[in-house]
């Protein structure tokens, strides 16, 4: 099979094509795995994490991608799940102990034993994959294979972060960022709190994504640093960046909560924090939560729930040969909505 693989931590402003293309042999599913032809697979900014070794891999060579799409094509000994030919999306949970107290409780996410698709095993920047079918998901039938594709990081993660703001129907939520998962969130929150604002937030002269925030149902749009009609309630912050969070807690409401939606923050920015004003941003009983990884659940009800809703991705495709291309572009801010690489043809 034709696969993309990343030999080691490298830097994208040193090495521009960090993903080498190989031909590999196609993976054998084990016991109660499953292995699906890759048809598409969401480009995401962790993979920049990943190749610049802010959360390194576990093992080298790897294959990245975790938004992964694609057939059932062959079953191990004791999978029973899913038939052969069902279409199944891959997530960045691949797997978790299970027998921990976090586990046990459903919070697989915060196993200390927990596995990430892309990152911890091979993932779906090829033509083939494997994986438990415990950990795979039936793909709603009104979603493409390339529309589906950005909610199983994206919108999964999006919701979980949504969910921990504490958000309701008379909330201002603001949104720092507006790329892959924030503009699906916009859609999210005005589906299910119709009498929600949304102010949205993105880098300085990032004119094309303030546009489609605009078109997809905002209630204010503005860059960084600038000040909104009113203080927000609760808040995302999607960016790599730590002035967005700041900014976040400057135009915070008193009792609000900013949720981080990110698994690392860039060193480059890290002096921002030093700008921190206790009295201003974060004293009466303001919050900031990290949201780590996903659940199985999470990724089911997400799915169940978005198979129903009127949210729909906006992306912008790539072959596979192109995805150092389209993470250059992604670090620059230059993709609209979510990138994903097309990798072959599974649609039935």
């Amino acid at each position: 099979m034709k696969a993309l693989i990343l030999k080691g931590v490298t830097k994208l402003e040193e090495n521009p094509n960090p993903l080498e293309l190989a031909e590999l042999p196609i993976p054998q599913p084990k016991e109660n795995e499953i292995l699906v032809r890759v048809s598409a697979c969401g480009v995401c900014h962790t993979e920049l994490d990943e190749i610049e070794g802010r959360t390194p891999p576990s093992k080298f060579p790897i294959i990245l991608g975790h938004q992964i799409v694609g057939r059932v094509e062959e079953k191990g000994k004791g999978a029973k799940k899913f038939k052969i030919g069902d279409r199944v999306g891959i997530t960045w949970i691949n797997s978790a102990c299970g027998r921990c107290s976090f586990c046990l409780a459903g919070n697989e996410n915060l196993c200390e034993g927990f596995k990430a698709t892309g990152r911890d095993a091979d993932g779906g920047y090829a033509e083939y994959t494997v994986v438990s079918e415990e950990f795979a998901y039936l793909i709603p039938e009104r979603f493409t294979d390339t529309i589906a594709a950005p909610l199983l990081c994206a919108g999964v993660i999006g919701y979980r972060a949504l969910r921990l703001t504490g958000i309701n129907d008379t909330s201002i939520l603001g949104l720092f960022g507006f790329g892959a998962s924030a503009h699906i969130v916009l859609q999210i929150a005005k589906t299910l709190y119709p009498n929600c604002r949304v102010f949205v937030w993105t880098r300085p002269g990032q004119i094309e994504h303030q546009r489609m925030a605009w078109e997809l149902g905002a209630d204010w749009v503005g860059a960084t640093g600038e000040n909104p009609p009113e203080k927000i309630n609760c808040a995302i912050d999607f960016t790599p960046a730590w002035q967005p969070l700041l900014e976040g807690l400057r135009v915070m409401e008193r009792g609000g909560r900013l949720v981080c939606n990110a698994i690392r923050k860039e060193e480059t920015d890290k002096a921002s924090l030093l700008k921190l004003d206790y009295a201003r941003d974060l004293w009466l009983e303001k919050e900031v939560k990290s949201v780590a990884n996903v659940t199985r659940k999470d990724a089911q009800d997400f799915l169940t729930l978005v198979g129903r809703l009127r949210v729909k991705p906006k992306v912008q495709e790539f072959k596979l040969a192109e995805a150092n291309k389209a993470l250059i572009l992604l670090k620059q801010g230059k993709i609209q909505g979510a990138g994903v690489l097309k990798i072959q043809n599974t649609e039935r």
